[in-house]
């Protein structure tokens, strides 16, 4: 019998089920990492079972790799998912569940009037329209005459943080151990006070396209911004800080309106959609 050469299945294997603009418009990525079409669209692939089974694995979802997989089998077009920028995230995810399971998700939610809890059916095609990129091209002027421009993190970046705030949670509950002498819990302080001073310097650096100074100087270099970060009066950084949290309100996931299904209630309330990976990709095999 002559053997064949190619799998007669292979044009059932899955096809795109929905194209989508990426929140970043492409800006941001590291050369390489992304391969965006002309139409600016990325096709996006419903999830295979693997992919199902790597969004449960704990390790993985901590250290953001179960992530990464799931993105680049899902968005082909994404070829380094470590480099994407953090507003593509969630956006991404969210295509990707719609891809594998439909519009729609139910949620689970209490009313605010009633304290009744309800099943609602969320259109995650609208929650996914309500993500805007925040204007990183509009300056923001400090007082000294610097000119700042911001950017999001990487993904990476963001992981990595995720991973340090874990550990340095754990460190401060073992702190808190009476057994402890004094010395060693003051040392033990003195250290996490010191590395989260360092992550806040790095996230701000991370978070620094580049500064234009009073002569028309532009400063990219990532040390050097974070040496002017390490150094300035503490009052530019929380300036910037405060701009990156308004920056963060068009990223973040709006609200859904719903109404009470109790019907001695029927009053409007809001539902905040949660976007835990494990729970939102709780579907499946």
């Amino acid at each position: 019998m002559e053997e064949i050469k190619y799998n007669p299945l292979s044009k059932h294997f899955r096809q795109p089920a929905l194209y989508i603009s990426l929140t970043s418009k492409g800006k941001f990525w590291r050369e390489g990492s992304v391969d965006l079409p002309v139409t600016g669209k990325i096709p996006v692939y419903p999830m295979t079972t693997r992919d199902e089974i790597t969004l449960r694995t704990p390790d993985a979802l901590i250290n953001g790799t179960s992530v990464v997989d799931v993105i680049q089998s899902c968005c082909p077009n994404i070829k380094d998912a470590w480099e994407m920028p953090s507003i593509d995230v969630d956006s991404t995810l969210i295509a990707i569940r719609i891809a594998s399971y439909g519009h729609m998700m139910p949620i689970t939610s209490k009313c605010p009037h009633c304290d009744e809890e309800h099943e609602y059916d969320v259109n995650l095609s609208n929650v996914l329209e309500g993500i805007k990129a925040p204007d990183y091209d509009a300056p923001v002027a400090l007082e000294n005459g610097l000119t700042v421009f911001l950017k999001p993190m990487s993904y990476k970046h963001v992981s990595k943080t995720g991973e340090i705030a874990l550990e340095e949670e754990r460190l401060i509950q073992t702190l808190a151990n009476d057994e402890l002498s004094d010395e060693d819990r003051n040392k033990g302080y003195e250290i996490h006070l010191k590395k989260m001073v360092e992550l806040s310097l790095s996230n701000l650096a991370h978070c620094t396209h580049q500064i234009v100074t009073d002569n028309n100087e532009t400063v990219s270099n990532f040390d050097f911004i974070k040496e002017f970060y390490a150094n300035v009066d503490s009052k530019v950084l929380r300036f910037i800080q405060q701009q990156l949290t308004e920056y963060t309100k068009d990223v973040n996931l709006k609200p859904v309106p719903a109404i009470c299904d109790n019907s001695e209630c029927g009053k409007a309330f809001d539902i905040t959609v949660n976007f835990d990976y494990s729970s939102f990709f709780d579907r499946g095999f």
